[in-house]
């Protein structure tokens, strides 16, 4: 499962504890369907647009924090972490195999 560690500008308190980097790994197909919702919408220019409170939502479960925990981010801290999020969905988890067989 791919994740990725986030060094925060500004630290937070999850669990009990001060934390000064996050890592998200990616939410499975479950979560999504928990959730209900992608965490952007499409663009007049087909760019995508983050839905910030969806891509909240997606931070406290792939970071393993509580929603409240989220609050607490630094603006830049959540700006970057939300496109983060959004990577996820915009990239494949796999590479596709190669379409060429080997040659022999």
């Amino acid at each position: 499962m791919s994740t990725t560690t986030y060094t925060l500008n500004a630290p937070i308190q999850a669990h009990g504890e001060q934390l000064t980097e996050l890592t998200l790994r990616r939410p499975t197909i479950q979560e999504v369907r928990n959730i209900k919702m992608l965490p952007y919408v499409v663009g007049e220019n087909d760019m995508p647009v983050a839905e910030v409170e969806v891509a909240a939502k997606y931070i406290a479960v792939c970071a393993g924090i509580p929603p409240g925990s989220v609050n607490q981010l630094d603006l830049s801290d959540l700006n970057r972490l939300v496109w983060m999020v959004i990577g996820f969905f915009l990239s494949s988890a796999t590479k596709a195999p190669d379409s060429e067989a080997p040659s022999t």
